[in-house]
C-alpha cells in the first residue's frame, strides 16, 4: 500500500461521508471505506481506520494524503502512528488566502504555488521562508496557517516524482467522488441513512472500473519495500556517499 487518501463530503457539517481511497502495488485505486460520521470527530475517523485494520490493512500505509480535518489526523496518529502525512496544497492554499484581504490574494497565492512546484525540497524551503517573511508581520494568521503544517506539506519530496501530482492534493478523492456526490445530493431526503450509504458504495464500486492507474505505478514496489527517495529521485548508495 503506497498511501491513503482521506476525504469527506456532505452538505451537513455534522454528518457526512468519510471516504478512504487506497492504491495497491499495481497502481490501481480502490475505495477502502465509505462511511458516515462527524467531520472533525477523531472517534468517527478512528472507527473507520480501525475497521480497515480489522479487514486486513495491518501494515501501516507509507503516506496518507488529506485535507485539514483534524479528526482524521488525530485518528491516524493513534491507529497508524508510522504513517506519514501529506496535507493537500489545494485546501491549504485556500485556507491561507482566507486570512488575507481580497486585494492581496492574487499576489499572495503565487508563493504557495511556487513552493509546491519547486523541483527540490531545498528550493521549496527557501520560497517558504521568503513568503513567511513577507506576510507574517501584516498577516500573522495567514503565515501561521501556512507554517503550521510545514513538514506535512513537503512530505511528497520523499516519494517518486511521478507520484507527486497524486500526492500534493486530494484530487484523487475529489475527482472520484464528484459524480457520486452529485447523484447523492439529488436523492437527499428521499432515502434512509442505510439506503444512501448502500447507494454511494454501489456507485463507487461501479465507477472504480473506469479509473486510470496511478502514474509511475512501477515504482510503487520500491516505495513499499522501503527504498528511499529524495527530491523525487531514488537514493543510490546512500551509505557510501555519507562515508565519503
Amino acid at each position: 500500500m503506497d498511501g491513503i487518501h482521506s476525504g469527506l463530503r456532505g452538505e451537513e457539517e455534522r454528518l457526512c461521508a468519510l471516504v478512504v481511497i487506497g492504491v495497491n502495488a499495481n497502481g490501481e485505486k480502490h475505495f477502502l471505506a465509505i462511511e458516515d460520521g462527524v467531520r472533525e470527530s477523531t472517534q468517527s475517523w478512528r472507527e473507520v481506520l480501525l475497521g480497515l485494520k480489522d479487514r486486513g490493512l495491518k501494515k501501516p500505509p507509507k503516506l496518507a494524503v488529506g485535507d485539514g480535518a483534524l479528526g482524521f489526523w488525530a485518528a491516524l496518529s493513534a491507529v497508524y502512528p508510522e504513517t506519514r502525512g501529506q496535507r493537500c496544497w489545494m485546501h491549504k492554499s485556500g485556507n491561507v488566502l482566507n486570512y488575507l484581504p481580497k486585494s492581496s490574494q492574487p499576489k499572495a497565492k503565487e508563493g504557495p504555488h511556487e513552493i509546491w512546484k519547486a523541483e527540490t525540497r531545498e528550493r521549496a524551503e527557501r520560497v517558504f521562508d521568503r513568503w513567511l517573511a513577507c506576510y507574517q508581520d501584516k498577516y500573522p494568521k495567514a503565515a501561521g496557517c501556512l507554517s503550521r503544517d510545514r513538514e506535512e506539506l513537503l512530505s511528497f519530496y520523499d516519494f517518486p516524482a511521478k507520484h507527486w501530482t497524486h500526492l500534493r492534493t486530494t484530487n484523487v478523492i475529489e475527482s472520484a467522488f464528484a459524480t457520486i456526490r452529485h447523484r447523492s445530493l439529488r436523492a437527499k431526503g428521499c432515502v434512509t441513512r442505510k439506503t444512501m450509504l448502500s447507494m454511494i458504495c454501489k456507485m463507487g464500486i461501479s465507477d472504480e472500473k473506469s479509473w486510470k492507474r496511478l502514474r509511475g505505478f512501477r515504482q510503487l514496489g520500491k516505495v513499499i519495500e522501503g527504498v528511499k527517495f529524495r527530491d523525487g529521485e531514488e537514493v543510490i548508495n546512500e551509505n557510501s556517499r555519507e562515508a565519503a
